[in-house]
């Protein structure tokens, strides 16, 4: 993808000129990434007397957290561990030992906040031993699974469950394992020149008082590392697909996929494993945010089109929380993806012949194809029980998404081998409604349809 249009980086500049303007951040950089490349970066202020660059360093907090979660994964996918585990099996003698690996990862554990002892953001951090020593009944704020309760202790404990099975701590794992496949060299756990001096701006002044940095120990999983903005948008394009063989596509998905939601049914704002998501402007999003001391973060990736998005700032408060949001809506609004080009699929016979309507009772539904032998069963005129399936090599089709996710879709044929009906897990679908030749588990009233 080649950079933005110049009329794009001009409305992209602006928008982030006044948020380091109005929100009055010391020094502010973003970039925007589209098919695993920076398209656009901008930046404001200065860091050493100097406009920051792709390469100057910040503090990104919490987004640690989201890298810490890739390895976990990767230990579920090598079998060293399942996500129903409680934290105790891998970590014996912890406190809060019963609950379970996914529910660490998206923050439904029920731990309390933070840490006991001083503001850990603030002070030396503490060994992980003495930090599960001082952890009691009082870490349980809430019963596990009950609701979304936001956890950086929670973090601390998962760090820990990584450094234990790989045996080495686990800043080194998530860079064996997470940065460099991915080329983020410049990832680091503790700032290296030239890197921004993270600041607190004063309420009703235009001073600054620089915040403290140091080593969190313990509490380093949950907001430790460095990162500069090239690196950053590597971890964008990573979270809209370009894995780079760290994870399987399809594990990436699963930490995608909702967990919990913390505002409602209508949901904008929600948590998968290790990841923030968000809904904004049609646009389904996942990433983190991060914030320390003198340091302010994000990053989104939508994967339905390759496109990400990203910020970093030294400053404790003040920015925008629809800052990234709003940069998404000027590239959708001046530089709209085109769609891909449509261009004929081959299909197989026996496939073609299953396309149309097909009824499930009274609910008229429609088959279609899809690559590589796929089905999706969507209802006419929108809405109801759509999914798509993914064959299988007993001739049957696994369901993918929607109510029929990991259910299965069977073809069930006549003598001659003309298609019958559609069994999808004891629902039959019939190519007329409540068709009675066919076999309806209930029965069929016998007189038929009536006026």
């Amino acid at each position: 993808m080649s950079p933005v249009l110049e009329s794009t980086a001009r409305a992209l500049l602006r928008r982030i000129a006044v948020e380091q303007a109005e929100s009055r951040l010391p020094s502010l950089t973003a970039a925007v990434v589209r098919d695993g490349r920076i398209a656009w970066f901008g930046s404001r202020g200065r860091v050493e007397g100097a406009a920051p660059t792709e390469t100057t360093q910040y503090r990104i907090g919490s987004i640690t957290k989201s890298m810490v979660a890739t390895v976990v994964m990767r230990l579920r996918d090598e079998d060293r561990l399942d996500l129903l585990d409680p934290i105790g099996k891998h970590l014996p003698g912890t406190p809060v030992g019963e609950v379970t690996v996914a529910q660490l990862l998206s923050h439904t554990a029920g731990l309390t906040a933070e840490p006991p002892g001083q503001w850990w953001e603030r002070t030396p951090g503490m060994p992980v031993e003495e930090l599960i020593g001082l952890l009691g009944p009082e870490t349980a704020r809430h019963r596990p699974g009950r609701r979304f309760h936001y956890s950086n202790v929670g973090f601390a404990l998962l760090g820990e469950l990584v450094a234990r099975h790989r045996g080495v701590n686990w800043a080194q794992a998530v860079r064996a394992e997470v940065l460099e496949p991915l080329g983020m060299s410049q990832t680091t756990s503790r700032p290296r020149a030239p890197h921004a001096t993270g600041y607190a701006v004063h309420p009703w002044a235009d001073v600054l008082l620089p915040e403290p940095e140091h080593d969190a120990l313990a509490m380093a999983p949950a907001g430790q590392l460095w990162s500069t903005p090239a690196d950053l948008a590597r971890w964008a394009a990573f979270l809209a697909g370009e894995t780079a063989g760290v994870l399987d596509p399809a594990t990436l998905a699963e930490m995608r996929e909702p967990a919990i939601v913390d505002d409602g049914d209508a949901w904008t704002g929600g948590f998968g494993l290790g990841l923030q998501l968000a809904r904004a402007g049609g646009r389904r999003l996942a990433g983190h945010s991060g914030s320390m001391p003198g340091f302010l973060s994000t990053v989104w990736a939508d994967p339905s089109d390759r496109t990400g998005v990203l910020f970093m700032a030294n400053a404790t408060s003040g920015a925008s929380r629809t800052l990234l949001t709003e940069l998404l809506a000027i590239l959708d609004e001046h530089e709209p993806r085109l769609p891909a080009e449509w261009e004929p699929t081959p299909a197989d016979a026996d496939l073609l012949e299953l396309t149309g309507p097909w009824y499930w009772g009274p609910s008229a539904y429609t088959l279609r194809l899809l690559p590589d032998r796929g089905l999706s069963l969507d209802l006419i005129g929108g809405g109801g029980r759509a999914s798509r399936f993914v064959a299988q090599a007993d001739g049957t089709w696994l369901g993918l998404d929607g109510y029929y996710a990991g259910e299965t879709l069977r073809l069930v044929r006549r003598a001659d081998g003309s298609p019958d009906h559609l069994d999808l897990n004891t629902f039959v679908f019939t190519r007329t409604p409540y068709d009675p030749a066919a076999e309806v588990p209930g029965g069929v009233d016998g007189d038929g349809w009536r006026g």
